[in-house]
């Protein structure tokens, strides 16, 4: 069983596995500098992603730093699995089985079996790919070369990224930088609006919401949607290393970051991340009530109020309002949902292996590119979400293996109460949240594989991080403190005793007797 609290003893085996103790006595690596040579692929991707944004490389950033990754897997002996890792190589397996069907479109689509379609199959099969070493890379990591702090304040890192970016996003909306990388790339392809789209560092995304100019941040990722997900997912890991295992001053540096980081979260008009949020202070709540926090959740609470009425008397609340009453894009989604799952089931146990594009819309049945809007064309099946896209590209078998993976995770960590096993099951139900409005490709699915590998390695481990989280440390102040008085409460007695008995010549008497000689006199004295 995993630990019950992260200062209790350590279990004698743990869900990955039997492993050895860690080495208390031995110090570990506190700077990023001094951490081993191993490690220097996490550290470029994590906290080197800006510098891979700017060169255009943001997207294939996770693909590239995997390879060195395997590279120092190839030369782990025994390699270690996480728990229901069979189930992700299952769902591989499934999504090559699913491919035989990528010449044929079911009733109601159409599409070409061309190289866009087979590129973009194997670019999500890489993807998956990259995900499952980049977890696999960090599970065999030892303590010692990448201790769990330091893996968590990286996630941290590129949070801070994260909130930069969206602050660019709002404050220049028009930033752009013409990528180092698309300069390599053929014309014809370098051209084609979704390339542009993944690879151009652009800051923000301009819409109309009603008839009010919206600015969606982006940056530095390849879409506002994108920002949203990866946001709230990095957030719960932000929390952790900078407040809960965190000195005051860092605490403090931390709160000043995490309210810059709420203008772009309601300038972005993401209603998705707005929910996630919400859920994700539910679940903290729930778990700190499951465990008698009382004051903590009282605290959370008075939080939570206070802060809903500051932002209702803020400007940004007109934002929230414009946004929630033009809910443009809910009958789109709902007709592009209801046809995937019509197609699902002309074909589903292996799906079709890709989307396809529906003949129609949700306004006309007449739709597409035409001279008139060159830009127009049909909704895309399957593109409303990891799950829709499951669905049509490998069936129900494919899309039930991808979600027993996380629901295997969730199971099996949730009676661990750990701040970092706390943190990772929130993770992995957000993940099942978000499958349902955002698609997990391209960089939300390796931040997906590594919250679980974050979570995995905490479980392995059998002692708990080296600083202790604010909780445990107000805990072990307030037992010290009774156990101070507690002991001075004895010595006191014992000194009364002593002097009872010094004055009775060593005759032993009960300290009511001693009080009555204080009154009296002494026994025997003179009349």
């Amino acid at each position: 069983m995993p630990p019950t609290s992260p200062s209790s003893a350590a279990p004698e085996s743990a869900p990955g596995g039997p492993v050895p103790p860690s080495r208390i006595d031995e110090p570990l690596p506190t700077r990023l500098r001094d951490l081993p040579h191993t490690t220097w692929p996490l550290i470029a991707l994590l906290v080197g992603f800006p510098v891979w944004w700017i060169l255009g490389l943001g997207v294939f950033s996770f693909v590239i730093c995997a390879v060195p990754m395997a590279l120092v897997l190839l030369n782990r002996r025994p390699l270690r699995f996480p728990p229901g890792f069979g189930l992700w190589v299952l769902f591989l397996i499934w999504y090559l089985v699913s491919l035989s069907m990528l010449d044929r479109n079911p009733p109601g689509a159409y599409g070409d079996l061309d190289a866009g379609r087979v590129i973009s199959v194997l670019v999500r099969l890489v993807v998956y790919l990259a995900s499952a070493v980049i977890a696999l890379y960090v599970g065999n990591l030892t303590e010692r070369e990448l201790p769990r702090l330091a893996l968590v304040r990286m996630l941290g890192a590129l949070f801070i990224t994260t909130t930069l970016g969206g602050l660019l996003g709002v404050v220049y909306p028009d930033f752009h930088v013409p990528p180092l990388f698309g300069m390599l790339l053929p014309g014809r392809l370098r051209g084609d609006a979704f390339v542009q789209n993944i690879i151009n560092p652009t800051a923000a995304q301009i819409t109309w919401v009603g008839s009010v100019k919206a600015i969606r941040p982006e940056g530095p990722f390849e879409w506002a949607n994108t920002w949203g997900n990866n946001y709230s997912i990095l957030l719960i890991w932000f929390v952790l290393g900078w407040f809960v295992y965190a000195s005051r001053r860092r605490r403090m540096l931390g709160l000043g970051i995490l309210l810059l980081s709420m203008v772009p979260v309601v300038y972005g008009l993401n209603r998705g991340l707005w929910v996630g949020i919400g859920l994700s202070v539910v679940y903290v709540l729930v778990r700190l009530a499951l465990r008698g926090r009382a004051m903590a959740l009282g605290v959370g609470a008075a939080t939570l109020v206070l802060g809903g009425a500051l932002f209702a008397m803020s400007p940004l609340y007109d934002q929230v309002q414009t946004r929630l009453d033009n809910p443009q894009s809910n009958s789109i989604r709902a007709y592009t949902r209801a046809k995937t799952i019509e197609a699902t089931f002309t074909s589903p146990i292996i799906g079709y292996g890709n989307t396809r594009y529906a003949v129609g819309s949700d306004k006309t049945v007449v739709t597409g590119k035409t001279e008139a809007c060159p830009e127009c064309k049909h909704p895309p099946l399957g593109s409303d979400g990891q799950l829709w896209l499951l669905l049509i590209s490998q069936g129900f078998v494919g899309a039930g293996l991808y979600v027993m993976f996380f629901l295997n995770a969730i199971r099996r960590y949730w009676r661990d109460i750990s701040p970092i096993a706390t943190g990772g099951v929130l993770t992995m139900l957000l993940v099942l949240f978000y499958m349902t409005i955002y698609d997990g490709l391209y960089t939300p699915m390796p931040l997906y594989l590594l919250s679980f590998a974050v979570m995995w390695r905490n479980g392995m481990d059998l002692s708990p991080p080296r600083v202790e989280p604010i909780a445990v440390r107000a805990k072990r102040a307030r037992d010290k403190t009774l156990t101070a008085a507690r002991t001075r409460r004895l010595l006191e007695s014992k000194t009364r005793r002593a002097a009872l008995a010094a004055r009775t010549n060593g005759t032993p008497i009960r300290i009511g007797e001693g009080r009555r000689e204080r009154h009296d006199g002494p026994a025997g004295g003179a009349e």
